[in-house]
């Protein structure tokens, strides 16, 4: 068997008890940022700011495709919003017996955890070996009759096996057998735990706009085959991550199980709400407070049939920037150009022209810069100006913010959501935040 390759992401494992069904044990893996020092994509060539401009690209079209979902003619296909390349974090997964190392996608708008796999009909360039499933003695195939195949929309039956699909909003896609394999977890101490009978995607025919150094995708959305569902005999239904601010010289971590409580002062929670398809996480957004200034969120106005209800703003680790309905947008602008006394800059062009607000980042800046608020239900998340204001280019800072003119509705990103832990709890159907420094690890 082809040996296997070690990718750049480490393990934290801590034990509470020793055995493993034991819901007792939490488990922490380090996300790497594409454009991060860490990951097999940074480019040293590369300035800060064209990798900046090409997170911004990204972030504009996915979120176009977190509204979008389409249906097939022949079937019911709902199609993904990802687009995997520039994906925004990458994760390890070890599968099979003996384990394959592998590096993926983690993506808490995808429902479904994937590789690409041998024997490969069609499979685009991957650098890495690819899971060959003859070689483990744990793989499995799903049946037609089995829970996971009934679970998920996206199958069909060939000779008895569950066969699946999985599409995206840029025409990427993955089909396969749908599979039951060994996931193992290493920590940096040398110990390991595996975990059996994960479902998963075997993609035997792959395509799209994936880079060579990923393996596939990791879904952490709500979907029944997500890898936080599914751990959830083993490690309860929860899942935390705390994403460190760009350019730091440390990874962002992903928690699970009892490493994934958000606890202690300053802690606060408020429903998530699910729709369908059932993937994304939902909050219900009241208000947004910039300095004293207190900006009613009325969904009757803003918000188009697909957020009308109970839920009305994604909240996505995967998208960069976040967007609101332009007239309630327009209301946060000019509140924030009312507390800063420096004058605007003209608006920049190109790649950066979404950006309306924008000011010369000089010397006591950040001191005008008012406090955001962000007023979810029960919940009310404060922002720093190193959320609220991106550096794009050398000395000009913009509002992070952006009118929805190119998405379909509101998406919480995660530049507003770093140094802040953020916990999901799939079973209270709750996200907890709790403001951190992400780099003290």
């Amino acid at each position: 068997m082809e040996a296997t390759k070690t990718l750049f992401l480490i393990i934290t494992l801590n034990f509470f008890c020793s055995c493993i069904e034991a819901k007792s044990f939490g488990l922490s893996v380090d996300l790497i940022h594409r454009d991060s020092q860490f990951s097999p994509y940074f480019n040293p060539s590369n300035t800060h700011y064209e990798n900046l401009r090409n997170s911004i690209r990204h972030a504009k079209a996915r979120s176009t495709y977190l509204y979008t979902p389409k249906l097939s003619s022949s079937k019911q296909t709902i199609q993904s919003p990802l687009t995997p390349v520039p994906s925004t974090y990458l994760m390890k997964i070890s599968v099979g017996t003996p384990p394959l190392d592998l590096l993926a996608v983690a993506d808490t708008s995808s429902a479904l955890v994937w590789t690409q796999c041998k024997p490969c009909i069609r499979c685009y360039k991957q650098d890495s070996p690819l899971f060959d499933p003859s070689n483990s003695s744990t793989y499995e195939t799903q049946s037609c009759q089995s829970k996971a195949c009934e679970s998920y929309p996206q199958t069909s039956c060939v000779q008895s096996k569950c066969g699946y699909e999985a599409s995206y909003g840029d025409k990427s896609f993955s089909r396969g057998d749908l599979s039951s394999e060994s996931f193992t977890f290493e920590s940096t101490s040398g110990n390991s735990v595996t975990l059996p009978n994960i479902t998963f995607g075997c993609g035997h025919t792959n395509g799209g706009t994936f880079g060579k150094f990923t393996t596939g995708i990791v879904g952490l959305g709500n979907g029944k085959l997500s890898l936080v569902n599914q751990l959830s005999d083993t490690i309860t239904t929860k899942f935390s991550y705390c994403l460190v601010p760009l350019g730091a010289n440390v990874t962002s971590k992903v928690s699970f199980g009892s490493n994934a409580v958000v606890s202690g002062p300053g802690v606060v929670s408020t429903p998530f709400y699910t729709k369908d398809p059932d993937t994304f996480y939902y909050l219900n957004l009241q208000s947004i407070s910039v300095g004293n200034a207190y900006i009613k969120y009325e969904s009757n106005i803003y918000s188009n049939k697909l957020n009308a209800d109970e839920g009305n703003i994604i909240i996505d680790s995967g998208t960069t920037l976040s967007f609101l309905p332009s007239d309630f947008y327009q209301k946060i602008e000019d509140e924030f150009k009312a507390s800063i006394s420096s004058p605007p800059l003209k608006p920049p062009q190109g790649d950066l022209s979404d950006f309306s607000l924008c000011y010369k980042k000089d010397q006591g800046f950040e001191k005008e810069v008012p406090t955001v608020t962000l007023h979810f239900s029960g919940a009310d998340v404060e922002l720093d100006a190193s959320n609220t204001i991106l550096e794009v280019a050398e000395g000009v800072g913009c509002l992070s913010l952006l009118p929805a003119r190119t998405a379909r509705g509101p998406v919480f990103g995660n530049l507003l959501q770093m140094n802040h832990l953020v916990g999901f709890d799939l079973v209270s159907k709750t996200v907890s935040f709790k403001k951190s420094d992400c780099t003290v690890q």
